[in-house]
């Protein structure tokens, strides 16, 4: 980490059929070993497997999960005199961004399903949707 200046972020180039950087984001999370037309098989192939099921847009589900997925707030160690608190704050969005799609990519490997493209399709699926209370 360097002293000087902070890391420039580098652009997310969009994936080449939806054209979002998300998904493009969340193929380069999911790859192994730069495999990355694997990578997009397996995401390609849950999308498709979420448009025959569902007859939704698929992207609009995917972003809809990472929603209900993403965190709000985190607890952050604050050190005070000798004593070490946890003190809650905000998540930056680009942080909760990549916390939800590392959760979604883990929780999605520990399914039961037979391949990676059920796996990632059911996970899309199977998650709680979040009820605003008025």
């Amino acid at each position: 980490m360097s002293r000087r200046h902070r890391a420039e972020k580098r652009p997310v180039l969009p994936d080449a059929k939806f054209k979002d950087t998300t998904v493009s984001k969340f193929m380069s999370c999911l790859m192994y070993d730069g495999k990355r037309s694997i990578a997009e098989k397996i995401v390609y192939g849950a999308f498709d497997r979420i448009q025959e099921k569902s007859g939704n847009e698929p992207v609009k589900v995917f972003h809809d999960a990472l929603e209900n997925v993403r965190p709000q707030l985190e607890v952050r160690s604050r050190r005070v005199g000798g004593a070490t608190y946890q003190v809650p704050v905000e998540v930056r969005s680009e942080r909760a961004q990549a916390l939800a799609i590392r959760w979604l990519i883990d929780s999605s490997r520990k399914r039961g399903e037979t391949t990676m493209v059920a796996r990632l399709s059911a996970s899309f699926w199977t998650l709680p949707t979040i009820v605003a209370t008025p």
